[in-house]
């Protein structure tokens, strides 16, 4: 991690877990903030994967679900790497700084998530390198997140994924992410961020890396862990709602099998926002249950989950589409809390 930036958090308060802040001391408030009101978040739990060098945009090209084209300095996408099956190795945020391109993804994901991207690069003119501590970033979010940056920054992204320079602190990256309430994450040195942070500090809570899951989940986000890799194909995970698959883009790893179930297979399964109320703490990975499916079969499984100020947890369960909407789901087994499910913030189209 960025020592001077670590040191900078440990003095605004942070409570450490490894690389990842717990909080700041108040996790119940923290959470309940990140609901309810504004927020500012470390996200030092997110790696940053750097691709650079004169082909960088043709490999990436070759192995990203997204379209990497559409990448630049004033736009970013979601997508996903995928093996030769078509299923997904690791989840990720791409957007650029200068002549690197960034991909964003959960710490625990980075090491083999770079090495498995290494093993495509043959004779690219390609370098690709673990930039976790090149960058600070922190999030923001809440009703009055874009008019407080605004004062910040000197400007704010307009739309979801679009990405600006601060106009007055051009090292700073914001982009605009998706969220129920208006919400960004900031890329730069730990001094320029830093004064960031103590700018917004009088009119926000400062929180650890759960609440920010929280509205990730809510957002209808998804992010693969170590407990999902292979778990599901770009489509199961809604990527296609999200602008993050291309299936203009031509070839790249998995393609044919992502193409196949878009243009002749019929999606079984896709990504849920629910509420499971149980005390216990469900996980990614963790198996759904059905009483319309047979023992044989899957009803699916978490891809996400985070305990919700409001009681019990939000999750977003990966399921088959026939059990989600016409019957039950219930966590783990036959005896297991039914899932509740709720709205997500994007609809589905017909081919979806």
């Amino acid at each position: 991690m960025n020592v001077e930036w670590r040191d900078f958090l440990e003095q605004a308060g942070a409570h450490w877990n490894g690389h990842q802040v717990l909080g700041f001391g108040q996790a119940e408030t923290e959470l309940d903030a990140a609901f309810n009101s504004d927020i500012c978040c470390d996200l030092s739990h997110f790696g940053l994967i750097a691709a650079q060098g004169a082909d960088a945009e043709r490999f990436l090209q070759g192995q990203l679900t997204c379209d990497v084209r559409q990448v630049n300095a004033e736009h970013s996408l979601i997508g996903a790497h995928c093996n030769p099956k078509g299923r997904v190795l690791a989840s990720f945020r791409l957007f650029r700084r200068e002549e690197s391109y960034f991909l964003e993804l959960p710490g625990a994901m980075t090491a083999a998530a770079l090495s498995r991207l290494r093993k495509y690069l043959l004779m690219s003119k390609t370098t690709l390198e673990d930039a976790s501590d090149a960058l600070a970033r922190i999030g923001v979010a809440g009703p009055n997140a874009e008019h407080l940056l605004r004062s910040a920054l000197g400007a704010v992204p307009a739309t979801v994924n679009s990405v600006i320079k601060s106009g007055l602190n051009p090292l700073i990256t914001a982009i605009r992410l998706p969220g129920r309430q208006p919400r960004f994450e900031l890329h730069g040195a730990a001094p320029e961020l830093g004064a960031v942070w103590n700018a917004l500090k009088p009119d926000v809570t400062p929180v650890g890396a759960e609440p920010w899951r929280l509205l990730d989940i809510l957002a209808g986000m998804p992010t693969i862990y170590p407990e999902t890799v292979e778990a599901f194909v770009p489509q199961m995970i809604n990527l296609q709602q999200l602008e993050g698959i291309s299936f203009q883009k031509g070839c790249y790893t998995g393609q044919e099998i992502v193409a196949r179930t878009h243009y002749l297979g019929k999606l079984k399964r896709r990504m849920y926002l629910a509420r499971i109320d149980s005390l216990n703490a469900p996980r990614p990975g963790d198996a759904l249950f059905s009483p319309q499916t047979d023992a044989s079969q899957s009803a699916g499984q978490l891809a996400d989950a985070c305990q919700h100020p409001e009681g019990g947890y939000a999750v977003l369960a990966v399921a088959l589409i026939e059990c989600a909407e016409n019957g039950i789901l219930q966590w783990g087994d036959a005896n297991g809390p039914v899932l509740q499910i709720q709205p997500l913030p994007y609809e589905f189209d017909a081919a979806a």
